[in-house]
């Protein structure tokens, strides 16, 4: 990483129909708002009828390299918006199909909250499955439009004390300026359940002069 490399642009898609009752999730919004690389987008304030305006939202891909989804984990799946927003967005030649290309090359990365400990989403857990693997419909989403699919930044437990809360925020922070800086690597996370076990590798460029 160079002082003059360019960043890569990111575009957050956050879906919480329930903000008021966020205590991590809308303080990672906050966070990433904050950021001149992030472009942040509420979709439950913008579309509070679910009238999604696909030519914007296909725009707004267009011009971004790096997607995330970030939402609470609502029944082992995505807030109902988010789901609609996929259903009419990633329309047929735009996003698959043989002129389907505009999403090819671009990162696909989920940012999610959880209640339960992550214990839970184990085999012999209470969930039985990892959340990677519940996900798996948005992960081969990522691989039919010709995305590179991250695996997921995982908050459990999301119910976090003050000095928990400040650490996911750390943490969270820590991610969005490696991903605009391309220092994830994709052989090193491949197989991981989450993205946080490759996050302490990362350097913490918050406090660098870049």
């Amino acid at each position: 990483m160079s002082a003059n490399q360019v960043r890569k642009k990111i575009l957050l898609l956050f879906a919480h129909p329930s903000q008021k009752r966020s205590e991590v999730n809308l303080p990672m919004f906050e966070l990433a708002k904050s950021l001149d690389f992030v472009t942040c987008v509420d979709l439950y304030s913008e579309y509070p009828r679910h009238h999604i305006n696909i030519n914007r939202e296909q725009q707004r891909l267009v011009d971004h390299d790096i997607v995330i989804f970030q939402f609470p984990f609502y029944w082992y799946s995505t807030p109902s918006l988010l789901k609609e927003w996929q259903d009419l967005v990633l329309e047929y030649n735009f996003a698959y199909g043989p002129d389907g290309t505009a999403l090819h090359g671009k990162t696909l990365i989920c940012a999610l909250s959880a209640g339960g400990a992550e214990q839970a989403y184990r085999a012999d857990g209470y969930n039985h499955f990892t959340v990677r693997e519940l996900l798996q419909p948005l992960e081969q989403t990522a691989r039919l439009t010709g995305m590179r699919y991250l695996p997921p930044f995982a908050i459990f437990s999301s119910r976090s004390t003050e000095c928990q809360r400040q650490q996911h925020l750390a943490n969270w922070r820590k991610l969005l300026e490696a991903l605009s800086f391309e220092l994830i690597n994709d052989d090193k996370v491949a197989e991981l359940t989450t993205i946080n076990d490759a996050l302490p590798a990362l350097p913490n460029l918050a406090s660098m002069a870049v």
